[in-house]
């Protein structure tokens, strides 16, 4: 059985104070969790880090800026355009990665793009829960998640609960969540042009629940060259739980 998650820091861009947990041995394997959530919950809890870790791998998998145990600075100035992007790669060279393989769910999918696009070379990827819009089109998106975020901060969030039984008020308490930081992640993301998708070279999986909403999943797999898409029981916020899930990214490593 694999130990228990250890946690580092490492120095983000800007030199931002960023945290990552690591469980196991073997072939690394960078995990990016998603907007408003924390590693811990996305890849340790629902047991995906213990299954890649009795593996053989050594799963490595960071909160996001803004996020959980990494920084949560008010400045605006420490939100620059592709920031997690920018995150994403300096954690891949402060651990002196060259051999290594690359997911993330949801906004952790869109960085995983993004890290493509901006020259990261794992030997295998994994976008998960999100299609092609959210990529192509992602500046200027999160409307509803400000809103949330200024209700949180105000006091005012009550129970209310996503299309998938997600309260997304208690979530938000249970993980101290810090709703200045947060909206302004918002400002981070940068559109990817789809002629720059068309040339990514590495063999990725597109995997997604059968209810995924955030844009076409079946159209992000037609653009990216060695696209695999999968689609498993579940919605965006259901999907990354099911056991299919682990399955699919256990199945597609291997190959």
């Amino acid at each position: 059985m694999p130990e228990e998650a250890v946690v580092h820091e490492f120095a983000g861009v800007a030199g931002t104070a960023l945290a990552y947990h690591e469980v196991g041995e073997g072939r690394p394997i960078v995990l990016l969790h998603g907007y408003t959530l924390i590693a811990v919950d996305t890849w340790i809890r629902p047991g995906i880090a213990r299954r890649l870790a009795e593996d053989g791998r050594r799963v490595i998998m960071p909160d996001l800026r803004g996020h959980g145990a990494s920084a949560r600075p008010h400045d605006p100035a420490s939100y620059p355009g592709d920031a997690l992007v920018d995150d994403g790669l300096a954690l891949i060279e402060h651990l002196g990665l060259r051999d290594y393989d690359l997911g993330g769910y949801s906004v952790g999918g869109r960085v995983v793009a993004r890290m493509l696009v901006r020259g990261a070379r794992p030997g295998r990827a994994i976008i998960g829960g999100t299609g092609l819009e959210p990529i192509i089109h992602a500046e200027g998106r999160g409307d509803a998640y400000r809103r949330t975020l200024a209700e949180f901060a105000a006091g005012t969030l009550g129970g209310e609960e996503t299309s998938s039984g997600w309260d997304v008020g208690a979530y938000l308490r249970s993980v101290d969540a810090d709703p200045v930081a947060l909206a302004l992640v918002l400002d981070t993301f940068v559109d990817t042009p789809r002629e720059a998708l068309e040339a990514i070279d590495t063999p990725t999986l597109v995997l997604a629940g059968e209810g995924e909403d955030r844009g076409s999943v079946d159209d992000l797999a037609s653009v990216l060259p060695q696209a695999t898409l999968r689609r498993i029981p579940g919605d965006h916020g259901t999907a990354h739980l099911s056991p299919e899930f682990t399955e699919a990214i256990l199945t597609f490593l291997r190959n």
